[in-house]
């Protein structure tokens, strides 16, 4: 069922199918770890129903914003929500491949990349491949090695990816954007609560950048059951 949903920041709206899939607390937390330099172009990969551009059209000054999103249905939501809140301008959603990216856009063509990927490996258990929650949370469509590769061609020297990902994965996530001369820069997990493991992990990586990683305090979503940290409320507005 569609619904359109108040995103509590800068009157933004955003419109989701509870059948098909909805953002979730990682594509907000992310929204607060990229850093965009005033005027920058910046690349979703794989934006879903457009969550990250909206958020980053409000909380940076990039001069534009683009979604690319294979799932034609979700494509056009994201563009709903663009058309919604008056950003067409601004933001623009494609619908394509995470695979041709840079065949789709040019080298260099982006000075930052997001990405919100699909977190669960390609070999593990599925019931339905073709179900639209299941493409965004399964490797199916890509892998990481995928948006590893293409956010490199796409990106300049010095260009910028930032991702969400699970920390069990950290270890390939690493050795992956290594491989593609994308060296991790900042690091910071988020836990759900202070006395629990991290639930994800955030990732600044720097094409061609020199060794040399910095891992920051830990964010913590909540201070207890149903209230959250003074963080995410002073910086999130929650």
């Amino acid at each position: 069922m569609e619904r359109l949903d108040d995103l509590q920041l800068s009157g933004l709206k955003i419109w989701q199918d509870t059948e098909r899939f909805c953002f979730g607390m990682d594509a907000v937390v992310l929204s607060g770890f990229v850093r965009v330099p005033k005027g920058a172009k910046v690349l979703d990969l794989g934006t879903g129903t457009g969550i990250l551009p909206l958020l980053l059209s409000a909380k940076t000054e990039a001069s534009e914003l683009t979604g690319l999103e294979i799932q034609h249905e979700s494509a056009l939501m994201a563009a709903r929500s663009v058309e919604q809140n008056g950003l067409s301008e601004r933001i623009h959603i494609v619908e394509g491949d995470i695979k041709e990216a840079a065949a789709l856009f040019g080298a260099a063509s982006f000075s930052v990349i997001v990405s919100n990927p699909p977190y669960i490996a390609q070999d593990s258990g599925l019931h339905n491949p073709e179900d639209a929650l299941a493409i965004a949370r399964h490797e199916i469509l890509c892998v990481f090695a995928d948006v590893a590769r293409e956010s490199a061609a796409v990106l300049p020297h010095g260009g910028k990816l930032f991702l969400v990902h699970r920390p069990e994965r950290l270890a390939e996530l690493i050795c992956t954007l290594r491989e593609y001369r994308l060296e991790v820069k900042r690091l910071r997990f988020v836990h759900s609560f202070a006395e629990r493991e991290p639930s994800m992990v955030l990732l600044e990586a720097a094409k061609e950048g020199r060794p040399g990683m910095k891992v920051e305090a830990p964010l913590i979503l909540y201070e207890r059951e149903g209230v959250y940290s003074e963080e995410m409320k002073r910086d999130y507005g929650f």
